[in-house]
């Protein structure tokens, strides 16, 4: 039986989940902090922690998202939940009531990945369909309208999609066979296909197939290939693209020429990403210390944090982030000002600081100033 560990994809463990060869399942327990206004730590109420405390006493938390003031997760069971803000019906649930606690959207068990956006939710299901939600502007939705949906709408009718993110004003998808596909608002090339015309349905991004990951950013977009090469486009502000300071661009361009990138997230204003051999880089705005390098100054290409090798994955947020190391230790950085650093104080940080002493984190979140988190164990 393979080993559940950080170093262990949580997709491959859904797969194996699916395909019947765990003979146990893992406990993922879900726990939130920092910004609370909209309910977005699902605690059923309004108040903020400045240190990690569970939401819910269950442990079947999978794949989780959080954006703004919404958070998003799927569970082991393929159900899907969502919390918090609910102004453009990004909750998924029919309404435009914020939720201070997780919610079923619908009844099936056959979601797999969910991705929150500052006001719009997408999500991929077991059977490769991609279902959108929430605020229709500028097309965000896929579904080549610009009308705000407050349940899922499916986003064409193919059944090959793999991987989705969401961000300010656009969505991301990778199918199967490597495509990467884009749309909505495009007044900075964010949807990266060498325009500036927002787009309400997919629009695929060049013709190559071997795209692995992508994420969507405020304005800008970031994406890692099989080959390990990096790539970002859309707004360029405060060297968020990790190209120097260039004007927008309109179609994806490789961060240096480096084939070892594993794993990319982009922020409000800001990039991070892994390396195949564990570094963690960060480029982007400094405010505030939000990437880490000890200073607040803005960094045009991408800088490392530390000189550690043990990096696993990494989220960003606004003017802040948290990443999580191969040994399952949780730590953040940047503007603490709603406590979303975890350290029991608001006191914000300009390099990494664990969060907390405990060691089985296998994946963190970051939304404007709080953060949600999955503790691994076993229940066999």
């Amino acid at each position: 039986m393979p080993n559940f560990s950080a170093k262990w994809g949580l997709m491959e463990q859904l797969q194996a989940v699916a395909a019947g060869t765990w003979t146990g399942l893992p406990a993922y327990e879900l726990y939130a902090w920092g910004y609370n206004q909209q309910g977005q730590l699902g605690q059923n109420d309004v108040v903020n922690r400045s240190s990690p405390v569970q939401t819910g006493t269950l442990a079947n938390w999978a794949a989780i998202s959080a954006c703004l003031r919404t958070s998003a997760s799927t569970k082991t069971d393929g159900t899907l939940w969502t919390w918090g803000s609910n102004n453009n019906g990004q909750l998924g649930d029919g309404t435009v009531v914020y939720r201070s606690s997780p919610i079923q959207v619908g009844s099936l068990s056959n979601w797999l990945q969910a991705s929150a956006g500052d006001t719009h939710t997408a999500s991929v299901k077991t059977d490769g369909t991609i279902w959108a939600w929430g605020q229709g502007s500028f097309g965000r939705l896929g579904d080549n309208t610009i009308v705000a949906k407050s349940s899922p709408v499916q986003v064409g009718a193919l059944t090959t999609w793999n991987k989705v993110s969401c961000g300010g004003y656009n969505t991301l998808a990778v199918m199967l066979n490597g495509t990467l596909w884009s749309w909505g608002r495009n007044a900075q090339g964010q949807v990266g296909d060498n325009t500036i015309i927002s787009r309400s349905s997919p629009v695929q991004i060049g013709a190559l197939t071997n795209w692995l990951q992508a994420s969507v950013g405020k304005q800008h977009s970031a994406a890692v290939k099989t080959d390990g090469t990096i790539w970002t486009w859309g707004y360029s502000y405060a060297g968020r693209l990790g190209l120097g300071f260039p004007q927008p661009r309109s179609s994806p361009t490789q961060v240096g020429a480096l084939t070892n990138w594993a794993f990319v997230a982009a922020g409000y204003n800001t990039t991070a990403a892994v390396k195949t051999d564990g570094t963690l880089w960060t480029w982007g705005a400094g405010t505030a210390g939000g990437l880490g390098d000890n200073t607040t100054i803005n960094k045009s290409s991408p800088v490392q944090i530390g000189a550690l090798t043990n990096w696993y994955q990494v989220s960003s947020g606004r003017n802040g982030m948290a990443a999580v190391k191969t040994d399952g230790t949780l730590w953040a950085w940047g503007y603490n000002n709603r406590g979303q650093l975890g350290q029991d104080n608001i006191i914000s940080r300009s390099s990494p600081v664990q969060v907390g002493s405990r060691t089985g984190w296998s994946s963190v979140s970051t939304g404007q100033f709080f953060n949600i988190a999955i503790l691994q164990g076993t229940s066999n």
